[in-house]
């Protein structure tokens, strides 16, 4: 869900909190240290997302937020921000080329720049957390490991 987050707005804030949830508590987030990635860099996006960034002459940075049932990616653009909500279970992640990561829902995607330690080692948590929160198959479900086969 690609929306505009620039001004309080009650009913978006229920539709963003029902789909990924509500910020992590203080003491949750300094138990996880932090849950917001550095300044990314975008390299590319997707068209929608695309047609947002090109409005502007500023370099394409975006940040990630990670809530308890998803993300929150958010850029800026024409001094309005927008973010893409996505829950964990439409979340997909890719490593591309040296230093390329590539966050991906539905038709929407964000290529960024992961060329530090530090974005890195935020992706590395993200991907973590997000195999903590995602249920194990159903028996019998093509998705789940049998070590007898």
């Amino acid at each position: 869900m690609l929306v505009n987050v620039s001004y309080t707005n009650r009913e978006l804030d229920r539709r963003i909190e029902k789909l990924v949830g509500k910020p992590f508590p203080l003491k949750q987030r300094w138990a996880m240290n932090g849950i917001g990635s550095p300044k990314l860099i975008i390299r590319e996006a997707s068209v929608e997302i695309r047609n947002l960034l090109l409005l502007d002459n500023n370099r394409d940075s975006c940040n990630i937020e990670m809530r308890p049932g998803g993300i929150i990616l958010r850029f800026r653009s024409l001094l309005e921000t927008f973010g893409l909500v996505i829950p964990y279970y439409k979340l997909t992640l890719y490593k591309g080329d040296l230093g390329v990561y590539t966050v991906h829902s539905d038709h929407h995607f964000v290529r960024v720049a992961a060329d530090t330690k530090a974005v890195q080692k935020f992706f590395v948590k993200l991907l973590g957390y997000k195999a903590d929160q995602h249920p194990p198959a159903p028996p019998g479900h093509p998705e789940q490991h049998n070590p007898e086969t």
